[in-house]
This record gives C-alpha cells, sequence and structure tokens, in this order.
C-alpha cells in the first residue's frame, strides 16, 4: 500500500514521528505541496490512501486519482476535499474531530489576558531600559484591566467554546453563549444561553467558537458592532470568515471596539494589505491556537487511528457519508 501527506511540515515540522503511518505501508511525505492540480496530481501519484492538511483535493483532482480510497484530513475541518464527489467516487473521507479543545480554549484566554495587561510590550519596555530609567518602582504604559465580574459572550457553544466558558469562569467572568441549539444542560449560575443580539448588547467581550457557515459568515459586521457595547474586546480563534475585517478595523480604529486579538483571518497568510494590520489594538497571531506538541501529537494519534479503523473495515469520522 502507498500512501502519501502532501503537506506535512505543519503537523510535524521534526518534533513529531510519522512511524505510525509507516506500519500500514510505504509512506511518502511531502512537506508542502504546491495548491495546483498539476502539482497534487504528481505528488500524488499512484497511492491508494492520501492525508492533507490544507492542500485541496477537489473534483478535478478526484475525478483524476482514480486509484484513491482514502483520504484522511490532518484537521477538524474538511473543507479542502470535495466530500459529495469523493462519495460519489467511493473515497473514504476522514476529519479529527476535538484534538485541539484545550489548546484552542487555552490560547483564547492567552490573548484575552495580553489585551488585559499588554505583558509582552512590557517586558520589551524593561529591556529596553524603561524601568531603570523610570522615577518611580513601578510604571505602566498601557490601561491594566481586571476580568473579574465582566461578561463574556461566547458565539458557538461545541467543545472548544464549552472549555473556554469553564476557564473564563475560574476568572470570575460571567458567561452568555450563542449556539443553534439552546443546550439548556450546559447552563449554570455564571453561564446562560442568549440570544445573539442579547449577546451582542451586553458582552464586554465577545469570543468566535463557532463555524464558517452561511449564517455565520461576516457575523462580526458594522451592524453587529454598532449594537454592541462601547469598548468591546472582540476575540476570534475559529475562522477568519466570520469577521468582515474591514468594518472591524473602522470600528478598531474609531474606537467603538477597544482592542481585538485575531488568530485567524480571511485569506492565510495574511495578505499584506489586510486591514486589520494597521488598525489600532489589533492582535494578529499565525493561526497557531490549535499547534500546542500536546494538540499536534494527540492529532497524530487520531489520524493514525481513523487509518486503522478504516483498513478494518470500521471506518470512524467518516464526513463523506
Amino acid at each position: 500500500m502507498k500512501i502519501v501527506v502532501l503537506d506535512g511540515y505543519t503537523l510535524n515540522p521534526g518534533d513529531l514521528s510519522w512511524e505510525g503511518l509507516k506500519e500500514f505501508g510505504e509512506v511518502i511525505i511531502y512537506d508542502r505541496t504546491a495548491y495546483n492540480t498539476e502539482a497534487i496530481l504528481k505528488n500524488i501519484d499512484d497511492a491508494t490512501c492520501v492525508f492533507t492538511n490544507k492542500t485541496p483535493l477537489e473534483k478535478a483532482v478526484l475525478r483524476k486519482v482514480k486509484h484513491v480510497k482514502y483520504i484522511g484530513v490532518l484537521a477538524t475541518g474538511y473543507n479542502v476535499v470535495d466530500v459529495r464527489e469523493a462519495h460519489n467516487l467511493g473515497i473514504t473521507v476522514t476529519n479529527v474531530p476535538a484534538y485541539s479543545t484545550s489548546a484552542v480554549a487555552q490560547f483564547t484566554m492567552a490573548l484575552l489576558l495580553e489585551i488585559c495587561h499588554h505583558v509582552g510590550a512590557h517586558n520589551r519596555a524593561v529591556k529596553n531600559g524603561d524601568w531603570s530609567n523610570a522615577l518611580d518602582f513601578s510604571f505602566w504604559n498601557f490601561p491594566l484591566m481586571e476580568l473579574e465580574g465582566k461578561t463574556l459572550g461566547i458565539i458557538g457553544f461545541g467543545r472548544i467554546g464549552q472549555a473556554t466558558a469553564k476557564l473564563a469562569n475560574a476568572f470570575g467572568l460571567n458567561v452568555l453563549f450563542n449556539s443553534r441549539s439552546r443546550k439548556n444542560e450546559l447552563e449554570t449560575e455564571n453561564c446562560v444561553y442568549a440570544d445573539l443580539d442579547k449577546l451582542l448588547t451586553h458582552s464586554d467581550i465577545i469570543s468566535l467558537h463557532c463555524p464558517l457557515l452561511e449564517g455565520t459568515e461576516g457575523i462580526i459586521n458594522s451592524k453587529n458592532i454598532d449594537k454592541m457595547k462601547d469598548e468591546v474586546i472582540i476575540i476570534n480563534t475559529s475562522r477568519g470568515g466570520l469577521i468582515k475585517e474591514k468594518e472591524l478595523a473602522e470600528a478598531l480604529n474609531s474606537g467603538k471596539v477597544y482592542a481585538a486579538a485575531v488568530d485567524v483571518v480571511s485569506s492565510e497568510p495574511i495578505d499584506k494589505n489586510n486591514p486589520l494590520l494597521k488598525a489600532k489594538n489589533c492582535i494578529i497571531t499565525p493561526h497557531i491556537a490549535w499547534a500546542s506538541f500536546e494538540a499536534r501529537k494527540r492529532l497524530m494519534q487520531l489520524a493514525v487511528q481513523n487509518f486503522e479503523h478504516y483498513l478494518n473495515d470500521d471506518p470512524i469520522n467518516v464526513v463523506s457519508s
């Protein structure tokens, strides 16, 4: 059996092992594959099984690789594969859900705490001599903020949204959450369901944890921002398309939004003309919330587990049915 990994570097830049896959056959690993049909077909060659993270496997490719029987997506999101066409062609496609729940929830709080305390900027100020030259024993270059008693609105309340709520409650934040279903069983004294308008109008901080769907695309837009509290904080560790970036940038520059922190943007790597790059009080990180060593290790293990189940005629986490 020939197995090809089209873009293995992001998952495993050298600190993990592909040995689990190599138990099943010949494995060829490409760090990256160019996003064009010719390059993708060349690297797939005569493989029976293909693994991809972000390399697209669209209809034009799938129809030309008649030998491929299995596609393992090395991520939770699987929109890089035309799963409908894969199903029509008898190709099994699996994804890896829930591997990064703790990592993304933790990263969400890290972004929020950076907004509250500007730890990085104060560290740089000390290293640049500002503290040594200060007249007082203590100084700060930015307002410092406590979280206790404030309200965090979470849009999307799956595993990551729920994990974020638990961390938020530990910091003394009250949580409002909005999801496609109310989930009464998840409500507590300090974590309650709210319709979207109530969440937008009552939250001091809004964090996005929903999938990118027709109903959520551009959910952070000027109309919804106008409903929010003045000096609201917005965090996005989900999908870049949830935000109308030009409209958020305008709200940041006007002061309506106090600060934003985004780990994802509409086009990745980020376009040099993205309006958020020059917006006031905007933290941008390069899509790394998922990428802790522990989360990537789980992802590798679960991807191998998916493949083993498929080979044993007991497929799990199938998204092409």
